[in-house]
């Protein structure tokens, strides 16, 4: 009786029943954060140029999402700053910070020329500051 009740209670719900066996549970919530990108294969704690590169490798792979993403990583490694808490919402002056911004930028606009360039750029910037 109570398996019953339960059972139309799914469906005045709008949820559909399941198979044999299965657990009744309801659709996955949409996340509030949009889409979840590709996490590019690259450990998490790499240093900047890692996920420059990975960006580079998706980009010509054609995964766009996953070169986004990395995109995204390397320039949080890069903000890794000490700011005062007025100035934390400035962009950052940095160089290598505006071209991966711009790569971003031009990856969103779908110029994948122009994204590879100015990661090329970004990595550049990289490796002067090596010693």
């Amino acid at each position: 009786m109570r398996l019953s009740c339960l059972c139309y209670a799914a469906v005045l719900a709008g949820l559909s029943l399941p198979a044999a066996g299965q657990a009744l549970v309801p659709p996955e919530a949409p996340s509030p954060y949009g889409i979840r990108l590709p996490t590019p294969d690259v450990d998490e704690n790499a240093p900047p140029a890692a996920f420059l590169n990975a960006a580079r490798r998706a980009i010509a792979a054609g995964r766009d999402g996953e070169a986004l993403e990395a995109l995204e990583r390397a320039e949080s490694r890069v903000l890794d700053r000490s700011v005062r808490p007025s100035r934390a919402g400035l962009p950052s002056p940095q160089p290598l910070v505006a071209r991966i911004a711009e790569a971003r930028t031009a990856l969103a606009s779908g110029d994948r020329m122009q994204t590879l360039q100015l990661i090329d750029q970004a990595l550049a910037i990289l490796a002067a500051r090596r010693p």
